[in-house]
């Protein structure tokens, strides 16, 4: 049967993409239908049809999903940042599951039956909202011109206006509130994408949740500022409460947002504030922060605790948005690891040093590698917060100095924690030759995740654990962590051939006169 452009048809969806939209299937023709969810029968609008695959809008739910529920945020569908958000937790976790344990099979090769005999399910939140520490906010006008801050609608840079996120702290509101209201009052304008034009561009809230600390960041164009409003509005009150603010501080403001030391009175009662910044981002470009930063009030960073380690977080510093699950995370991977305290380990991909400065105490030395040169800092100042002795921190591409330096490092473990895409396969290659007794590999991604394992696994390391963790509720994204160990039998290397299922491979009798190890 062909399928066309505005043809309507009715279909079960059966899984969810990537992206979040609906996955339903008519006579092996494959639709992707957004706001739909596992379950649904619904009628959905063929909008754009290809080959052997479309995309389909949802006209009506035919019967609803046992799943579906009425999600708590009213903008979910328009906003897009939680794109299952309507599927019940319990759901959501069972999809996540399945999605971990199908990448591996299909993409890694693994066989179906060793996956589930090794899989130790899924990590959910048992509060699975106000999870996130850190608050992206840009600013704009609406269509009927009023000031609004929000969040991008998907696939675009419309602000959708949201400033009570329930994924999000319940302080982005009250600090979103007051700087619209000061923009308002002063005649501030909003940053305009299109013609260039206006000041502020975002605002960033971020919040420790072992401290309680609160960091404000103010992202402005720097521009002369040309406000009549500014001018004459009460200069004299104005002066005084800078002054105030500048006894209190023992700083003197420098004025890049018109009247800020009155935003900053009014910022501060905010209960958690320790650290309010300008950062000034000048390019015309859709990256968020600038590489300027001055600090009008407080502390240039505030500080957070995970697992017993203190941490200073500055506004462009990377840092898990999601701390008690990073928590959850990082005591799984710490313990795939079973380190006994002689171990010498390098953390691959190491960020701030939190997975390092965690197992540092555990271990006899660790080695962290980033090629993010701010993050290298971060961790070095961590280390010495802490006064952890045995780390060391290196900034390099991992895919450029292990292959470089493969022959001189010494690993018992190797924990990698890479981005989206995965490791570089010169990495890779390098780790193998390095050959730890162990591999931690923590993923963001199931897919890359099981196409590194199936490198590695033909390459003389068997899977051993594969735990999931649900660092994002409401979204498609899982972490995940497995934990691989060199196969000590050389002989054994010689069946981890291309495609070989890993079940039938773990089965093999007869060297050294009984199972193969791993």
């Amino acid at each position: 049967m062909e399928f066309k452009k505005n043809q309507t048809v009715e279909l079960t969806i059966e899984d969810f993409s990537e992206n979040g939209e609906g996955i339903g299937k008519i006579d092996g023709y494959t639709l992707f239908v957004k706001d739909a969810i596992l379950g649904d029968r619904i009628e959905a609008l063929i909008t754009k049809a290809k080959k052997n695959y479309g995309f389909a809008r949802l006209m009506k739910i035919i019967e609803s999903s046992p799943y579906r529920i009425d999600p708590p945020c009213k903008i979910s569908k328009s906003c897009g940042g939680c794109q299952i958000q309507a599927l019940s937790y319990k759901e959501q976790l069972e999809y996540k599951k399945r999605k971990v344990k199908s990448d591996l099979v299909r993409i890694g090769g693994f066989d179906r039956s060793f996956i589930e005999e090794i899989f130790e399910g899924i990590e959910g939140m048992e509060e699975p909202y106000r999870y996130r520490n850190k608050t992206q906010l840009p600013v704009g006008r609406d269509k009927k011109g009023k000031i609004i801050s929000g969040f991008y609608a998907k696939r675009t840079h419309d602000i959708i206006e949201c400033q009570n996120c329930v994924i999000g702290p319940k302080e982005n509101k009250i600090a979103s509130d007051i700087i619209l209201k000061h923009m308002i009052k002063y005649g501030i304008e909003p940053y305009d994408e299109k013609s260039g034009r206006g000041k502020i561009r975002h605002v960033l809230l971020r919040k420790a949740f072992e401290t309680g600390e609160i960091s404000i960041c103010i992202v402005t164009k720097n521009e002369e500022i040309k406000s009549e409003v500014y001018k004459k509005n009460q200069p004299e009150k104005h002066k005084k409460i800078t002054e105030e603010i500048n006894a209190e501080s023992g700083e003197k403001t420098k004025d890049f947002i018109p009247h800020e030391a009155e935003l900053i009175k009014e910022l501060k009662k905010i209960e958690g504030v320790k650290s309010i910044v300008v950062n000034i981002n000048n390019d015309a470009t859709n990256v968020i922060l600038g590489r300027e930063n001055h600090v009008i009030w407080g502390s240039e960073v505030i500080r957070d605790v995970l697992l017993d380690k203190t941490y200073e977080i500055s506004p462009p510093a990377f840092y898990q948005v999601n701390p008690v699950q990073t928590g959850v995370l990082y005591k799984t991977a710490i313990g795939f690891a079973a380190l006994k305290g002689e171990e010498e380990v390098w953390d691959i991909c190491c960020g701030i040093g939190t997975i390092a400065l965690s197992l540092a105490d555990k271990v006899k030395r660790v080695h962290g590698l980033e090629i993010v040169e701010e993050a290298i800092e971060d961790a070095k100042r961590n280390a010495l917060i802490n006064k952890v002795e045995n780390a060391d921190f290196i900034c390099a591409p991992a895919e450029e100095y292990l292959p470089a330096h493969k022959d001189e490092i010494r690993a018992d473990v190797i924990v990698m924690d890479p981005p989206r895409k995965g490791m570089d396969e010169r990495a890779l290659e390098a780790v193998v030759t390095i050959a730890p007794q162990r591999i931690v590999y923590v993923s963001c991604d199931p897919a890359t995740l099981s196409r590194d394992l199936k490198y590695l696994c033909e390459r003389g390391y068997s899977l051993k654990r594969v735990k999931a963790v649900d660092m994002f509720p409401h979204t498609t994204h899982v972490e995940s962590c497995v934990l691989l160990e060199r196969v000590s039998n050389r002989k054994a290397d010689s069946y981890v051939k291309l495609n070989v299922k890993m079940a039938d491979y773990y089965r093999i009798k007869d060297l050294k006169g009984g199972e193969a190890d791993g």
